[in-house]
């Protein structure tokens, strides 16, 4: 098998590198946080503008038709650089928009779609799934949607709602048949305007103490019957589409670390101890090369969710594959980065004394949360064992 990108994929990846010494500072990282939001409207038109925001997608709907290995070039360039506007309602490109290509009729494609393209704030997303009792065990959402003649009215909490504060829609799962013989068979999805009456958005600061997730109320907010997307009560499956392609997005966190481990080897390499390189340390090197066969791993798999992508297969296990060995990938770089950096780790961008920039900081206080995003490990490994091995279920 030919793994080498071809010479479009590649002019791909010159341009977007030229676009990154045009409209970044020399010295950006890019770390998802708050002082990103900026960086994040302005370049996200720009982004737009040259047809990147989401390439993939049919022109009708504001995409480029470019194919899935372009795409994949922009998602590694995007990650390694931190451009910052391709996660501006990074949900919004990256799975709502996905899903609604897949589950929505033609009327809310046509109306949703250029809007994530735009690269504007009305393109902004956020997704409605957890709940304060129903994480992991997705299946035991209370949100409520009770249908009124044309109209829905939800009633119900969602928590852990990244970027609700600055999102225009919200992708939501709600209960529609509270009586339905399973629990699972009686959810729906909607889109929700964000600026609807009676959604109530209250900030919940990470353990790095930025704003990014929400708990999000909802007080007999109505919306029409046209938000419903595809059939109601049949919501837990057109999740289980959604969920694969919110999975698979984790993917686009590799080449992050990539940059991470790259500037932790210069840092291995300049810094001594004992007046010897740290690169000198084999407890060091060993655990560097370790990352780098992660990150490798991790491509590979990557690279195998776009095929099956391309060829029209989604298979679950796959993004969940893509999932877990992204998650682990950056608990071990945060880890090792920590006892690299030692003292120097705990600071954050803004002390002069920091290194790299605050990211091993940052990577370290974010992948606590993210291990639990879109699915536990144990999720995921009862989603690999049951459609990759075709293992019995255990309950």
């Amino acid at each position: 098998m030919d793994l080498r990108f071809g010479e479009k994929e590649e002019e791909l990846r010159k341009e977007i590198r030229e676009f990154v010494k045009k409209e970044l500072p020399p010295d950006w990282f890019g770390l998802m946080l708050e002082e990103e939001m900026f960086y994040s409207s302005t370049i996200c038109k720009k982004l737009a503008e040259k047809g990147w925001l989401t390439m993939s997608w049919p022109k009708e709907y504001g995409g480029k038709d470019a194919s899935i290995w372009e795409q994949v070039v922009y998602d590694e360039e995007v990650a390694y650089w931190g451009i910052p506007g391709s996660m501006m309602g990074v949900s919004g490109t990256a799975w709502n928009g996905p899903s609604l290509l897949v589950l929505g009729n033609e009327e809310q494609k046509k109306k949703y779609l250029p809007l994530i393209s735009s690269g504007e704030p009305d393109g902004v997303w956020c997704t409605l799934y957890s709940e304060p009792n129903a994480g992991s065990d997705f299946a035991s959402i209370q949100t409520r949607a009770t249908r009124e003649g044309d109209e829905y009215v939800i009633n119900g909490q969602k928590i852990w709602t990244s970027a609700a504060h600055v999102a225009r829609w919200g992708w939501l799962a709600a209960r529609t048949d509270p009586n339905a013989p399973k629990k699972h068979q009686g959810i729906s999805l909607f889109i929700v305007d964000m600026k609807s009456s009676g959604i109530t958005i209250r900030p919940l600061l990470n353990i790095g103490g930025e704003h990014i997730f929400n708990e999000v109320f909802f007080d007999n907010v109505r919306i029409p019957v046209s938000n419903l997307v595809g059939e109601e009560n049949k919501g837990w499956y057109e999740l289980m589409t959604s969920l694969a392609e919110e999975r698979g997005a984790a993917g686009k966190f590799v080449m992050g670390i990539k940059r991470i481990l790259d500037e932790l080897i210069n840092y291995a390499k300049e810094e001594k101890k004992d007046n010897k390189p740290l690169a000198k340390d084999p407890l060091i090197r060993q655990k560097l090369a370790n990352i780098a066969i992660e990150i490798e791993i991790a491509k590979l798999l990557n690279y195998r969710l776009a095929w099956e992508i391309d060829n029209n297969i989604l298979s679950p296990n796959t993004a969940s594959e893509v999932k877990l060995i992204t998650d682990e990938m950056m608990e071990h770089t945060a880890i090792t980065g920590m006892q690299m950096l030692g003292p120097y780790s705990q600071l954050k961008q803004d002390s002069k004394w920091t290194k790299l920039r605050g990211s091993v900081e940052s990577l370290y206080l974010m992948f606590l949360g993210l291990r639990n995003a879109m699915g536990t490990d144990e999720v995921q490994k009862n989603i690999m064992a049951q459609f990759g091995l075709g293992l019995p279920r255990g309950y």
